[in-house]
């Protein structure tokens, strides 16, 4: 069997992977990366509609979500989304920010990953695409893995950046999981993350009329009880688009919120969050009474969505024959409207996957297996998540930056 020997292997060139290459590679060692896929950085490619939302403005700690998402600091202040920027702007790519932060390059994700290829050329990384790995075995201080080829590669570090389970279509799996454990190293209960939430039959045919309707809203998810502190959680709540699909909602405040809810909760949508509905109806009833009831409530959300609201209230007529509470009770069906989703579409659709490598088993400054000298797990492999509107991207360039320092 042939054997090729480097200093650092490391597997998935994805954001992650290629980010902790560079930065290997600018150190001297001699790197070398491997992917299964047929090209790099694939879910950048499909990333912000094919314009890659690489980062974002407002980057901070609440953003993140795991068990200690405080891990994340040290590499988010290490390499923060202003370094990223300046790569950016460096590499000359023209980019736009759009709300809440979120910067998109002006013509194609393609731009972000060719800098990221030209930047691991010129630090003299070896990429090896359509290579997977068959085995990962490690003798005294060095590696030994087996590649699909029938070759063999032994490596001082090895890094793994294979992502998670989310998009499975792209070759998503769970393999790092399995290197992590193989090592004696734990992973935390998984999940989809940034997905939208599904609905049961019966409210989905109720809704039916709604799908491709989309709107402005507040989603709202009330945690359970805090145990440890003995008092309700706060509130989580995003104010973002939401659209309502033929399976339940999504839009970006429903991919936020998903990524707090759990089966058997409840999510409470405010679908016209600059309206005090009941004020608004009660108004119109004293002032044109003659005026139908969903007339009066398409003035206040989409159309479609007022006929249905006004059907599963069982509100039919002018708004002078409504009782007053009726009309607080339809206003509260569009201000709070609580509803408990019974899923989500899974994988196949999630942007992310919530949960991963245990970060109390890494060493927040390189990523470093604390138990396992030379084997490093970044980016999406590990329990920390963030936001939708570029965090994540930025957890991936900073984690793999990381790792580069060290690996």
């Amino acid at each position: 069997m042939k054997t090729n020997t480097l200093d650092v292997l490391i597997v998935g060139a994805g954001a992650a992977g290629m980010m902790c290459a560079i930065e290997a590679g600018k150190r001297g060692r001699r790197v070398r990366v491997i992917d299964h896929a047929k090209a790099p950085g694939e879910k950048i490619r499909i990333s912000g509609g094919g314009r890659c939302n690489f980062t974002n403005t407002g980057i901070h700690p609440a953003a993140y979500l795991g068990e200690n998402p405080r891990f994340a600091l040290s590499a988010l202040k290490r390499f923060s989304q202003h370094d990223f920027i300046k790569m950016v702007e460096r590499h000359r790519i023209p980019y736009h920010e759009k709300t809440l932060g979120q910067l998109f390059c002006d013509d194609s994700a393609k731009d972000i990953i060719k800098m990221l290829t030209d930047e691991m050329k010129a630090a003299g990384v070896i990429l090896s695409l359509n290579l997977g790995v068959k085995a990962i075995n490690k003798t005294g201080t060095l590696f030994s893995v087996d590649l699909d080829d029938g070759s063999r590669v032994e490596a001082q570090s090895v890094v793994i950046a294979t992502g998670a389970k989310s998009i499975p279509k792209m070759g998503a799996t769970g393999w790092a999981y399995d290197v992590a454990r193989q090592f004696g190293l734990r992973v935390t209960d998984t999940r989809p993350g940034l997905v939208p939430l599904t609905f049961e039959p019966t409210l989905l045919e109720s809704l039916k009329p709604l799908a491709g309707v989309s709107l402005d809203a507040v989603v709202q998810h009330k945690a359970p009880k805090d145990a440890a502190a003995g008092r309700p959680s706060k509130p989580t709540q995003f104010r973002e688009g939401l659209l309502f699909t033929h399976r339940g909602l999504s839009g970006p405040s429903i991919l936020q919120i998903s990524s707090y809810w759990r089966e058997g909760e409840a999510i409470t949508v405010n679908l016209a969050p600059d309206i005090d509905v009941a004020a608004a109806l009660l108004a119109a009833k004293n002032e044109n009474g003659k005026q139908m009831v969903h007339t009066a409530m398409g003035h206040i959300v989409p159309r479609r969505l007022a006929e249905v609201l006004c059907e599963r209230a069982g509100l039919k007529g002018k708004l002078a024959e409504q009782g007053d509470k009726k009309l607080r009770a339809l206003a509260e069906s569009a201000n709070a409207w609580t509803v408990k989703p019974v899923g989500s579409e899974g994988y196949r659709t999630a942007e992310v996957t919530l949960g991963g490598v245990d970060t109390t088993q890494l060493d927040q400054q390189t990523m470093e297996a604390k138990d396992v000298k030379g084997l490093y797990f970044i980016g999406e492999a590990v329990d920390i998540t963030g936001w939708l509107g570029g965090y994540n991207f930025q957890w991936a360039w900073s984690s793999g930056w990381a790792a580069g320092q060290a690996a």
